[in-house]
């Protein structure tokens, strides 16, 4: 693939902002440095007949004017400086947002391949021949700006974009943000405006930027005792692995009747089960049927550590990220721009996962949510706030999987609610959303499928020599069901 970089440009807001130093909270804090990507598909209609050119400056002048009301995307992070001096650099590794209006970098390139080189078409789960299942690769390495981390990070922008023409007639549009600043609900916010502005629409819902929303001002916080062991550990192979893995990233289709053969599957077994009905009544002692993720994440869970062929006696973590913006008390402002997700794990051995039904694994799953209540967040956030060093709760995933190579663990990010679908900036909604990379072995992000008919699409890193083994599991029991 050949690309030509057309044009690139510093977007700054049309109009002046507050400038300023901002204050992150404590769940923007331990967010890992890098940036996250996301990437949208686009093919617009053979009647198309906007000029390319037209594309480019309708999106360039919107984002400058959506840049107003988000002007913390257009701000620097900067490091704060602690006041004592003989403190260590990593150990004042606290962050600011210096909104100084900078701006976004803006990228337009042109690439000599097809939307068919960076999906395989699908003529068999939706019955839409035109519908292709995206799954992130190498090649996804032209539609992103590349980010040079060796500048300092006060020199890197919050945001980067790239609007990539395809030979085909086809568009990619692809983000890379600072997770530090901002959620996946935040973004979304973002580009749901930023696509209005595009097509002359007026802002809807105004970002709400003060983000000490998040810290329960003057009330007494109850303190959990297990912070440290949820943040801070994971559990590592009982038998380590004396050769190097590859990674792949895979995207496997779940339709709407496999899911709810899955959700049956849970509910029927977690109705016959003792152990998991007890698990999963609520105050009132009335049993609650399984939620479309509490399945899903149970199922790839599972089949993920029948894939691995660990031991039974393995301990195995899940990592499920809740979005707390309605779990706090009172709940988070509307239009709350910022982070407002927690990370909470569920564990178990290999053995109980394997060997019970797919409602022990939902059921463990549930347990994780449901301790994600107001108390425990908060709770959470003035830990945080009283640790020095946050090098750990930033890296702790990826360093582990990197450094113990092979990993027993799994983290499922349902993205399948996000309010990031159906983005139209005046060419028509997307064929695809999702995202751009995928690189720490047992990562899985849940998707909306964009066809329409509330088909799934699992996205999910692992070891090339666990791939077959692992589809084959995830479908066996959907394939096998009499329920």
């Amino acid at each position: 693939m050949e690309l030509k970089m057309k044009r690139c440009c510093m977007v700054r807001p049309a109009e002046p902002t507050w400038r300023g130093r901002q204050s992150l909270s404590e769940l923007d804090q331990i967010n890992t440095l890098t940036h996250t990507q996301i990437i949208y598909f686009y093919r617009p209609p053979n009647t198309w007949l906007t000029p390319h050119d037209v594309v480019y400056d309708t999106l360039r002048s919107s984002l400058s004017r959506v840049l107003v009301p988000f002007y913390p995307l257009a701000g620097r992070l900067r490091q704060i400086i602690a006041s004592n001096s003989n403190k260590s650099r990593r150990e004042s590794s606290r962050l600011e947002l210096d909104c100084n209006g900078d701006g976004v970098e803006f990228f337009e390139a042109e690439l000599n391949a097809e939307l068919a080189e960076f999906g395989d078409k699908d003529n068999n789960n939706t019955g839409n021949k035109n519908n292709y299942l995206f799954t992130p690769s190498p090649n996804y390495r032209y539609l992103f700006p590349v980010v040079d981390y060796s500048q300092p990070i006060e020199q890197i922008p919050v945001l980067f974009i790239q609007l990539t023409k395809l030979k085909c007639g086809g568009i990619s549009l692809c983000l890379s943000f600072s997770h530090v600043v901002a959620d996946g609900q935040s973004v979304a916010h973002f580009l749901r405006e930023w696509a209005r502005f595009a097509r002359g629409k007026p802002l809807q819902t105004t970002p709400f930027h003060d983000r000490n929303a998040l810290v329960a001002s003057g009330t007494k916080v109850q303190i959990f005792d297990d912070h440290s062991n949820q943040l801070l550990y994971l559990p590592s192979l009982v038998e380590k692995q004396n050769k190097t893995i590859k990674r792949t990233v895979i995207s496997l289709r779940l339709g709407k009747n496999d899911v709810e053969i899955l959700k049956k599957i849970a509910n029927y077994f977690n109705g016959n089960s003792s152990e998991c009905r007890i698990m999963t009544r609520d105050d009132q002692g009335i049993h609650r049927r399984f939620s479309r993720y509490e399945a899903v994440a149970g199922h790839i869970w599972k089949c993920l550590s029948k894939a691995r062929k660990l031991r039974d006696e393995q301990e195995t973590t899940n990592i499920l990220t809740i979005d707390v913006r309605h779990r706090l008390r009172p709940a988070m402002p509307v239009g709350y721009f910022g982070n407002a997700i927690f990370d909470i794990k569920t564990t178990c051995l290999v053995r109980e996962l394997s060997s019970k039904p797919l409602g022990f694994g939902a059921s463990r799953v549930r347990a994780g949510i449901e301790k994600v209540t107001s108390e425990y967040v908060l709770s959470a956030v003035d830990y945080i706030k009283s640790q020095r060093d946050l090098f750990c709760f930033r890296y702790l995933y990826s360093f582990f999987v990197e450094s113990f190579i092979g990993n027993p663990n799994v983290a499922v990010v349902d993205w399948s609610n996000l309010p990031a679908y159906e983005m139209d900036f005046g060419w028509g909604k997307e064929i695809y959303f999702g995202p751009g990379n995928l690189e720490v072995e047992g990562d899985s992000v849940i998707l909306r499928d964009c066809g329409g008919d509330d088909t799934l699409i699992v996205v999910l890193c692992l070891n090339v020599d666990h791939v077959e083994d692992f589809k084959k599991s995830f479908y066996k029991d959907i394939v096998n069901s009499c329920l």
